[in-house]
């Protein structure tokens, strides 16, 4: 068996903070008609992601495709200027769609390709309910609702604006999170995201606010850039802090691990090198007892796929899906995700269970978009 094509695929992305995300998918086919699809959507740098990509298949035709972790070691290895958002984006949807090609061809789960199940299901966290929220009866109502739709354990983002906040700012966040709380009652868990939107000085006064309302974890309370800091922070934390998203491979996460201090890492399958190196980077977590929790801002291979990562490894927190995409995975998924009662698992079947309908693509052409000024967080100064 041999790579014989690759091609990729665009759809625009369900709205959230911004109307002009893209999801991006690739198909890698073979001579013997057996094909695998990944995901490496990188919003807002769609164009350096095909490019990337096209780039990268004139080294994958004529290889054997079962040869994952080759391939994956010469596209970050035998390359100049290797890693960053762009290529590794690129090595996660060929590595994703490379693991489903492999499962479809010997006929079993990803997840048995991986080591079998440590797990029957997974538990996962609700992102994207308080889209039409603002208020914070509006945000209590929609939390409501979505626990009411089966999901115990929610996360938002309730400050914004610069970095140095005002106490103004700081209390408007508070009472969103006080009127979720007193909403669900106290067995609900709630993360909240704050999304690198503060500086060191605000995010530790932001902590201190938040005490009362029993919060499960804060996520990238600062910048993520500087590892030293953000370990210093969490050990002044009364709550639990995670990180991650924007680290692409397992020296990156290294840093954070000697900090000794991090709860949860949350690598993105689509942007982290795939499977291949979410399987390190959680097995060097394990080793410091930290927890996995996959970011997934993307689309539906991306939550398929780390479903599947996540029935393996020992140490999965939850994983994170957007309640507010579901029905338009739905509509592109030749078969559904089984969500019910705060737990998901992979669709049943061979590879990744499920497959990227390519006629309903064109339901969803790709949007246009202005680098910077299109993207959502012009309140970052």
């Amino acid at each position: 068996m041999k790579i014989s094509d690759v091609k990729i695929f665009r759809m625009s992305a369900e709205s959230h903070k911004s109307d002009t995300n893209n999801w991006l998918f690739v198909k890698i086919y073979t001579d013997t008609g057996v094909y695998g699809v990944g995901e490496g959507s990188l919003q807002y740098k769609d164009l350096g992601l095909i490019g990337e990509i096209q780039d990268f298949s004139k080294f994958l035709i004529g290889k054997d495709p079962f040869a994952i972790e080759y391939i994956w070691t010469s596209l970050y290895r035998r390359v100049t200027w290797t890693g960053g958002a762009v290529t590794m984006s690129a090595i996660s949807a060929i590595d994703l769609a490379l693991w489903d090609l492999k499962g479809k061809a010997l006929g079993v789960p990803v997840y048995e390709l991986l080591g079998g199940k440590v797990r029957d299901a997974v538990p996962v966290y609700a992102n994207g309910w308080f889209e039409n929220a603002d208020t914070p009866s509006e945000h209590a109502d929609a939390a409501v609702k979505t626990v009411k739709a089966g999901y115990p354990c929610l996360k938002f983002y309730p400050f914004k604006g610069e970095y140095v906040t005002t106490p103004d700012r700081i209390n408007t966040g508070v009472e969103l999170v006080k009127a979720v709380r007193e909403a669900v009652g106290p067995d609900i868990q709630i993360g909240i995201d704050i999304r690198a939107r503060l500086d060191y000085w605000s995010a530790i006064q932001v902590v201190e606010e938040l005490r009362p309302y029993k919060i499960s974890w804060i996520e990238e309370p600062i910048q993520f850039d500087n590892p030293k800091l953000m370990g210093e922070f969490a050990r002044k934390s009364s709550v639990p802090v995670s990180t991650g998203e924007q680290l692409y491979n397992r020296w990156d996460f290294q840093p954070l691990f000697d900090e000794r201090a991090i709860s949860i890492i949350q690598p993105d399958i689509c942007h982290a090198g795939g499977i291949s190196e979410l399987r390190k980077i959680a097995s060097a977590a394990e080793t410091h007892y930290v927890s996995v929790a996959p970011h997934n801002s993307n689309g539906p291979i991306s939550t398929v796929s780390s479903l599947h990562l996540d029935m393996n490894i020992p140490n999965c927190f939850k994983q994170e899906i957007f309640v507010s995409f579901l029905d338009r995975y739905e509509s592109v998924l030749t078969n559904p995700i089984p969500i019910s009662d705060g737990f998901a698992i992979p669709p049943v079947g061979p590879g990744w269970g499920t497959d990227i309908d390519e006629s309903a693509l064109e339901q969803f052409p790709p949007a246009p978009y202005t680098p910077v000024e299109s993207e959502p967080y012009s309140d970052f100064f």
